[in-house]
């Protein structure tokens, strides 16, 4: 819709432009001061007048397009660094907390290793089966101890 509206004004400005061009031409319409611009001095009418001043508004109109188009450009390409900056924190701190809750993991094994090993390598508990060599550990069931007088036919 902004589109076709801008396309509507500047059809508009063109032929507002050429009617201004068109009716200030001839004789009759010619420029009675002189008119200089950086040393040269314009001669004619005043519709060519209005011609210039349309030529340079134009070049004018399409330098600030650039302007804010290399501003736009600049603006997007920032914010695109941002975003991927962000997406960056969010991957690395991510990351930083899968290592250490592996790290945690690993000592957690690790302790319960030592603690299955401590308790292996203990005195049997007391009073926790009938049979001699049975003994029964908080993270384990029951496990048969192999002790000499279960392991000896004689």
């Amino acid at each position: 819709m902004i589109i076709l509206i801008g396309l509507v004004i500047l059809v508009a400005a063109v032929v507002v432009g050429l009617a201004g061009v068109l009716s200030n031409g001839g004789s009759e319409h010619t420029l009675t001061d002189q008119f200089a611009v950086f040393g040269y001095h314009v001669t004619g009418s005043t519709g060519l007048l209005f011609l210039y001043g349309i030529v340079v508004g134009a070049v004018g109109l399409f330098g600030l397009s650039l302007l804010l188009a290399g501003a736009r450009r600049t603006a997007r390409r920032g914010r695109t660094a941002r975003s991927e900056l962000k997406q960056s924190r969010r991957e690395t701190a991510t990351a930083n907390q899968d290592r250490d809750d592996l790290a945690q993991a690993r000592q957690r094994e690790t302790a319960g290793a030592d603690a299955d090993l401590d308790h292996r390598e203990g005195p049997p508990a007391s009073g926790n089966t009938s049979e001699p060599g049975l003994t029964a550990t908080p993270s384990r069931p029951a496990q048969i101890r192999r002790t000499p007088s279960n392991t000896d036919p004689a």
